[in-house]
């Protein structure tokens, strides 16, 4: 429990250099001492720069502000003094991100259809969103001059430069892999393509083997044709016959009933 006869230190604004200094500890106190999260530590400082008077009910800080500075000041001063100073980083690592995911969805929309355009295009807003939030960041670069730091803080913004080195060296490694991943993939398109050349051709010479040719088509229906016209003739020629042998018989038939009745005639004309 604190001590209420603890005379507080008073504080006219915290955009002034000794509130800035004053933000910094805070920021020291939370991250590191209590061990707070980054979505915590944010909600917080944000509060204490727009609208908290009392410090120290939230840290160690013995201080009182006398003059918030509202809304969009205050605001403006925990972009500066919070976001820009400590996740400047963090913010450019979601930017590399979105960048590399969008070089990523582009590469595969150009040699294949499995991503849609609605994909590609949901990867270009990312990155779009994320390059405007980096912007908005950045307008709220804090000034050299109002720094709460000493000259050690100048090997942190030095080794934030060498990461950014190394991740643009890494994207650049990952698009010459891409390039070469491209080339492959081309390659394979290609033998792709010939296969499937050799596919038709071979379903092409199945289906000829399999089903007559036209030629051979209207061939079998002339011979059908010829054979009708054939059965047709053998048919006249079997009425023919059968007639033929009919009148041969009524022939022989009259020949013979001639020769009975002239022998009758004969054996009476004898008598």
């Amino acid at each position: 429990m604190r001590n209420q006869n603890v005379i507080m230190e008073q504080i006219g604004t915290l955009s002034s250099v000794e509130g800035r200094k004053l933000l910094y500890a805070i920021y020291q106190e939370l991250r590191y001492q209590k061990q707070m999260s980054n979505l915590a530590i944010l909600a917080l400082t944000w509060r204490i720069c727009t609208t908290e008077r009392e410090i120290s009910r939230y840290t160690k800080q013995e201080v009182q502000v006398l003059h918030p500075l509202g809304f969009f000041r205050g605001t403006a001063l925990w972009m500066e003094e919070i976001v820009n100073r400590f996740y400047f980083s963090t913010i450019n690592s979601f930017v590399y991100l979105g960048a590399a995911i969008l070089l990523v969805l582009i590469g595969i929309r150009r040699f294949s259809s499995t991503v849609s355009d609605s994909i590609v295009i949901a990867g270009v807003a990312f990155e779009a969103m994320m390059l405007l939030f980096m912007f908005i960041v950045m307008l709220f670069t804090p000034s050299e001059d109002a720094l709460p730091v000493d000259k050690s803080e100048d090997d942190p913004q030095k080794e934030l430069l060498y990461e950014i080195g190394e991740i643009a060296t890494d994207f650049a490694t990952a698009v010459s892999k891409l390039e070469s991943l491209g080339d492959n993939v081309k390659n394979l398109l290609i033998q792709q393509t010939e296969i499937l050349t050799l596919l038709r051709e071979s379903n092409e010479m199945t289906r000829q083997i399999i089903s007559p040719s036209p030629k051979l088509l209207e061939i079998m229906q002339e011979t059908n044709k010829s054979l009708q016209q054939f059965k047709e003739s053998l048919d006249k020629l079997n009425q023919a016959t059968a007639q033929l042998a009919q009148e041969e018989i009524e022939i022989a038939v009259r020949k013979e009933l001639e020769k009975f009745f002239t022998n009758i005639m004969n054996n009476k004309d004898a008598k």
